[in-house]
Parts: structure tokens; C-alpha cells; sequence
């Protein structure tokens, strides 16, 4: 099945960092939060550990595309694809770190604009809204 998924973050910087569609496996119309959390992770982990991590034996300069440079300038991000960690991802560390971080409100999920609070609430995937993840900050500092 396929969902929307759109990654934001707070602030007037960079606000919007992606969107885009991930095939999730999952065929059913309802599926609750902490579900959803682990096949999303599922997904960007077995993207992740299937990009090649071929070592190469000679050094040379990769210069992005021009389309590229207005995406650089726009999140503030330069990347060129290459893997620096040769280690592969554990899903099953990956999925406890995602439910832990949603659980100590480091990220929220909003679906249609209406936030889901807990691992356990269903959501209605036939209504096929984008589902929309905030990376929270927290403010340092303190009166003491």
C-alpha cells in the first residue's frame, strides 16, 4: 500500500525538509499508530541497507547537477550519495528507537491535520491522507 508521508520541522528556516510516497507492506484499511511507526521504519531501513557500499579506488570531485543546487539551497543540505558508514541498519533497534522517540515527544504524526497521540490509535488508510511528521525542538536555556 502506498501512503503520503511529508517530514517537517519547526522554525522559519527550513521548514519543510521532504515529502514523498513510501510503499508500505500492508493491504488492510486500518492499522494503529505504533503499527504504521514500525512498517515506515521497516521501509527506510531496507532502503537504507540496500544502497550500495562499494568502496572506490580512486578520488574524484562530484559536482551536483544544476537541478540539484536550488534543492541544496533550499534545506540548507548538501549531500552527493555517498555512505561513509559501512555498517548496516538493525530493524528491529531501528523500530524500538522510532516508538521510544514518538513516546518521548521528539517527533509528532498528524494525519489530515489531526495530530495522533497514542500507539494505539487506529487510523482510516482508505481516507488516503498524507500523513505528516514534525521533528520537535527543544529550547535550551533556563531561569535558574
Amino acid at each position: 500500500m502506498e501512503i503520503k508521508v511529508t517530514v517537517k520541522q519547526l522554525g522559519k528556516k527550513y521548514p519543510f525538509l521532504s515529502e514523498q510516497i513510501i510503499e508500505i507492506a500492508y493491504e488492510e484499511v486500518n492499522i494503529t499508530l505504533e503499527n504504521l511507526l514500525k512498517l515506515i521504519v521497516q521501509q527506510q531501513v531496507e532502503e537504507f541497507n540496500s544502497k550500495s557500499f562499494e568502496l572506490e579506488e580512486e578520488d574524484y570531485p562530484k559536482i551536483p547537477k544544476d537541478n540539484y543546487l536550488n534543492v541544496l539551497t533550499d534545506t540548507g543540505k548538501v549531500g552527493f550519495g555517498s555512505i561513509y558508514n559501512l555498517n548496516k541498519a538493525d530493524l528491529q533497534k531501528a523500530q524500538e528507537n522510532a516508538i521510544q522517540a514518538f513516546e518521548d515527544g521528539i517527533f509528532a504524526v498528524f494525519y489530515n491535520e489531526e495530530q495522533l497521540e497514542r500507539l494505539t490509535q487506529t487510523i482510516d488508510l482508505s481516507l488516503e491522507h498524507t500523513f505528516t511528521l514534525i521533528r520537535l525542538a527543544f529550547l535550551a536555556g533556563s531561569y535558574w
